[in-house]
């Protein structure tokens, strides 16, 4: 079928023919052909309506997820919808690039794809001794390659509810099936997991700290929990650590208990620049060498003179001074929030990283009433990954750098705005 829509022999709109009658064309079961189509509507190369019939589908128009969580009808004078740093407390990369540039080369096609001093900077606060870093363009990057290496349609990943919007429209893209797990205040409940992996799933999806759009962030207690339940499986852990380095606590991984089983990711957009499109991975020989070997066959490696522009952010003593102060003034700006959003009587987490996780009693409503006063959040429909979570809005709390309660104000304001009510 895949085979056939992409050949053009099937186009956008055909009419299929019934599940039964292709079950006898192809004396097969029905229940096989029910399943294959299934499978084919999760990749998104079908559509079913009911007694109307299954159609080849249109090609699907993108992130749909992550353009729904920024939409917004007009340009607010304060934006925090977007879950991206602050632009002023990343670190200056005038002293790093006149440094790199004394000594930058265009490098050789054979050389190593990961930069020996980068590694070498990173070894000391990777949370377990990795064989390997392997240096990707962002961690969406990372996770787009190792998605489509390890996962096949049809297979079930679990994800945490809520899950950010953009991973949820790649493993969409990928026909996976995507089964969503609740989080308290130390990560993934493991109640939830243990009977997910009941249905042996192919891989676990998280983030070990600073949660988006949570803020919540793995307790060591729990994590030994997890483990735990995984060990003995042949679930992949994925750990998305997408703050990084201005998070307030430690690195953390089920590396620690499960090295032949996890992949690590670190994000330095949020702490050295988004732009810089850098992240780092370690994980089992087996998964890393298959990852390089793909990149050979597409970009080959990620830029060495950016590689070499982290490295000495990494290690320059201005620089890492910057990142602290960044790491600390998120810490007091989201702290302020909580603060003045509990005197208002919506005690909240205190959680860590850029966003905050805010209940509303219905997210039109909030959204219409801080669109009213300039301020934009995002709708926190997007980030559901199945079950309920009720209405809330995730909140960029990063990016409040003063009048942090008169913002808290209205956002207490906004999350108790009733439903509006249509004429009749």
């Amino acid at each position: 079928m895949s085979a056939a829509i992409g050949d053009g022999a099937l186009v956008e709109g055909q009419l299929l023919p019934p599940i039964r009658v292709l079950a006898a064309e192809l004396a097969l079961s029905p229940s096989t052909v029910a399943a294959a189509w299934a499978v084919l509507v999760r990749a998104g190369a079908i559509r079913t309506d009911g007694r109307r019939g299954s159609r080849v589908a249109t090609l699907r128009p993108g992130p749909s997820r992550y353009r729904r969580a920024l939409e917004r009808p007009t340009t607010p004078r304060l934006d925090l919808s977007t879950g991206t740093p602050d632009p002023a407390l990343l670190p200056d990369l005038g002293p790093s690039l006149a440094r790199l540039g004394r000594r930058a080369t265009a490098g050789r096609y054979l050389d190593d794809p990961t930069l020996p001093e980068l590694a070498q900077a990173l070894a000391a606060t990777w949370p377990t001794p990795a064989p390997s870093l392997n240096v990707v363009d962002g961690a969406m990057d990372g996770l787009d390659a190792l998605a489509r290496q390890t996962l096949r349609p049809g297979d079930l990943v679990i994800v945490e509810n809520p899950a950010f919007p953009p991973l949820l429209d790649l493993l969409d893209a990928l026909g996976v099936r995507i089964q969503g797990v609740r989080l308290d205040d130390e990560g993934v409940v493991a109640d939830d997991l243990a009977v997910a992996l009941e249905r042996r799933p192919a891989a676990l999806l998280l983030q070990p700290r600073a949660h988006n759009p949570t803020g919540v962030t793995l307790s060591p207690r729990r994590v030994e929990e997890l483990a735990a339940l995984i060990e003995g499986t042949s679930t992949l852990v994925v750990e998305d650590d997408s703050v990084g380095d201005v998070a307030e606590s430690p690195p953390v991984s089920l590396a620690r208990f499960l090295p032949g089983q996890t992949v690590h990711v670190r994000s330095f957009s949020k702490s050295h620049g988004p732009d810089l499109r850098l992240a780092v991975m370690s994980g089992p020989p087996s998964v890393m060498t298959g990852l390089t070997e793909r990149r050979h066959l597409g970009q080959g490696w990620t830029s060495r003179l950016l590689q070499s522009l982290l490295a000495d952010l990494l290690t320059q003593a201005s620089a890492r001074a910057q990142v602290e102060a960044a790491r600390r003034e998120y810490a007091r700006r989201r702290a302020a929030v909580i603060a003045r959003l509990a005197l208002r009587g919506i005690p909240l987490p205190a959680g860590e990283g850029l966003n905050l996780w805010l209940p509303v009693a219905d997210e039109t409503a909030a959204l219409v009433s801080l669109a009213a006063h300039g301020i934009a959040a995002a709708a926190g429909r997007p980030f559901a990954a199945g079950g309920a979570n009720g209405p809330h809005l995730r909140v960029t709390v990063g990016l409040v750098d003063d009048d942090s309660d008169a913002v808290a104000d209205l956002l207490a304001e906004a999350a108790a705005a009733p439903p509006v009510r249509g004429p009749r």
